[in-house]
């Protein structure tokens, strides 16, 4: 786990746009490690994007915030894995909204 210190606790006391902010930054790392070629890096931020997206669906959202981050994770993993750019973009632009919320 890389997250450790999140997942300790930290992670469920942050709101639900600063979870999904952090999450973006990871999948923005895995696309630009990617366009630079470099598919560990890119497969390293892929992990720990994952691992976020778990710790905020182990975090008690209410159902309807539960069923968008479970989409999320899924929209995420077809892309990444099917190498789908457009979505990938698509992932990324959704995500980069969170950043920006303080």
């Amino acid at each position: 786990m890389q997250h450790q210190g999140l997942a300790n606790g930290r992670w469920a006391e942050m709101s639900l746009a600063e979870q999904l902010g952090n999450v973006g930054s990871e999948v923005n790392r895995s696309i630009s490690w990617r366009k630079r070629g470099n598919e560990v890096l890119s497969h390293k931020a892929f992990d720990r994007a994952l691992e976020l997206i778990d710790l905020t669906i182990g975090s008690h959202l209410r159902p309807a915030a539960l069923k968008e981050v479970l989409r999320l994770r899924d929209l995420y993993c077809e892309a990444y894995l099917d190498k789908n750019e457009a979505d990938l973009e698509y992932v990324n632009k959704y995500l980069y909204y969170f950043a920006l919320i303080k």
